[in-house]
């Protein structure tokens, strides 16, 4: 018998078996070509954002054992500088410890840094592979390549006074202000930014999301084939329409034009009906902020009356009660991120000693601005997160807890609600009243008590004094 044998005899035990772990099988998501940057950015350009997702797939949650991601970059030299970001590199080969157990994760292997002189289509295509001590290993690839000309966004002015079901028209406009051609033509995607614009799937170079109801969507995928020389400009040959949903008091149609015209894998419904097409237009008031998108602010005529949601203080003179305050949605307009706030003056003979949040976390005390004046209002903002979400048909309050400090008369306090798309202004305002009892008179047993303690020690004082006397 060997000494380690024997040894673990003595000690009662016996090395524990390695539990078996299920084979699982390993995926690479990364895309199939990537644009790291844009030729006119050159030296200057920076990327962060890429990244690399290893998914692990098998049978009840399974899991995978130290996944380690290689990735072969030497293709990208001379149009790219890659910088260390969460993996090791040695050479031209990034390793990637995607940790264990896992059950799929993405990481950013390394950081892009742009190169003057490249051209539109400048790369090459990294190779990975990607192993695990429970799975076979997978390889993948992608095309990684240098950008076409960034696009200058015109300023696209507010679209006000929409009613209810109306129209939105818009004309996105764009410049090329590089000394590069788009060659392959340019791509316009344009979302509604709260989902309450919808757009009918009626041109057919274009394709559209199926997140809306009724043959509509409220994104959009638009390819213009034709290329984009430097220094001209481009602008919708007719407005694009959108449908303002009956409920919207306020929304965004936010759009960005990309001389990589590839298009987003939700976008499955192609249109039926005339195509959009581009028109050229003068190069004039473009600038060259080069944002990746711009925002056209849509409000309707719709709008969300509030009406307060008010109490009565109700109890006894020293008491600290507590009253529910808040809002309350008559509709029909659904006010969003936009929700307001309410404003509450107490009642003159109280005082408001907390507006709590009430959480698991133990939130604030004062969940609503405090006035430094006593006669001025307590504000309360309907967007924070002590609040609900203010949909047609709903309320949400918070408990002010209010003591009582005297009885006056007639007291009444005031809340008033306050509502960006609150057009019925005769319900805005509510009181609150006060119930308030006489403090409960002392028990008759704490004079008793009182009056035992002072005859016990003028009892004392006058034993004290005469024994002064006799000495």
């Amino acid at each position: 018998m060997s000494a380690g044998v024997l040894l673990a005899g003595m000690n009662g035990s016996t090395a524990a078996p390695v539990p078996a772990v299920a084979p699982v099988t390993l995926t690479i998501g990364a895309p199939a070509t990537y644009v790291m940057y844009s030729a006119d950015e050159g030296a200057k350009a920076l990327n962060n954002s890429f990244t690399v997702p290893v998914g692990v797939t098998g049978k009840g949650g399974a899991e995978a054992r130290n996944i380690k991601l290689t990735i072969d970059v030497s293709a990208l030299s001379g149009t790219a500088r890659l910088g260390n970001s969460h993996c090791k590199r040695h050479n031209q080969v990034f390793t990637c410890d995607y940790g264990s157990p896992n059950d799929g994760e993405s990481m950013t292997p390394f950081t892009i840094s742009g190169v003057d002189g490249v051209k539109p289509g400048d790369g090459g295509t990294i190779t990975y592979t990607a192993s695990a001590d429970n799975a076979s290993a997978v390889t993948a690839t992608t095309r990684m390549q240098v950008g076409g000309p960034l696009l200058d966004l015109r300023e696209h002015p507010p679209v006000h006074g929409v009613r209810p079901g109306g129209t939105v028209r818009i004309t996105p406009a764009f410049a090329n202000h590089s000394r590069y051609a788009a060659g392959k033509g340019v791509s316009m995607k344009i979302h509604s930014s709260h989902r309450g614009l919808t757009f009918a799937r009626e041109h057919d170079n274009c394709f559209y999301n199926s997140g809306a109801p009724d043959a509509r969507s409220d994104s959009a995928w638009c390819v213009f084939p034709e290329p984009v020389a430097p220094g001209t400009a481009y602008a919708l040959s007719t407005p694009l329409a959108a449908t303002a949903g009956t409920s919207v008091l306020a929304d965004a149609l936010v759009y960005e034009v990309s001389s990589q015209p590839a298009r987003d894998a939700d976008h499955t419904v192609r249109g039926k009906g005339a195509p959009l097409t581009l028109t050229r237009v003068a190069d004039e008031g473009f600038g060259a902020q080069r944002s990746p998108n711009r925002v056209v602010e849509v409000r309707t005529t719709q709008q969300a009356d509030y009406r307060p949601v008010t109490g009565t203080v109700t109890g006894r003179v020293g008491d600290t009660v507590r009253v529910a305050l808040g809002v309350h949605n008559e509709g029909p307009g659904d006010p969003g991120d936009e929700p307001g706030r309410f404003e509450v003056i107490p009642p003159e003979g109280t005082a408001v000693t907390s507006v709590p949040y009430v959480s698991d976390d133990n939130g604030p005390d004062w969940v609503c601005d405090r006035p430094k004046n006593p006669s001025r209002a307590f504000i309360c903002d309907l967007g924070a997160d002590s609040f609900g979400w203010l949909a047609p048909g709903r309320e949400t309050t918070i408990e002010f807890h209010i003591r009582i400090d005297k009885k006056v008369a007639g007291a009444r306090g005031r809340i008033r609600a306050v509502g960006a798309f609150d057009r019925t202004h005769t319900n805005d305002t509510a009181a609150i009243l006060v119930d308030a009892k006489p403090a409960p008179p002392r028990s008759p047993l704490i004079w008793v008590a009182a009056a035992g303690t002072v005859v016990v020690a003028g009892t004392a004082w006058l034993l004290i004094r005469r024994r002064i006397r006799r000495s």
